[in-house]
């Protein structure tokens, strides 16, 4: 399975705005581990060990 770049996200507006929520009030050593517990969740979700690695290529 190829890496998704394209949007593909349905109400990318929304989602931005649960994601800001989910920080609201929250540390910056909160904020962070809430960013690695999601993309943790996240890639397991995804699974594909190559879709992950191209994943991690395109976020540098």
């Amino acid at each position: 399975m190829p890496l998704t770049l394209h949007p593909n996200i349905t109400d990318p507006d929304g989602f931005y705005q649960e994601l800001l929520d989910a920080h609201e009030g929250k540390t910056k050593a909160d904020s962070d581990a809430l960013n690695a517990r999601l993309i943790l969740i996240l890639a397991n979700h995804i699974g594909d060990r190559a879709v992950l690695r191209d994943a991690l290529e395109a976020a540098k």
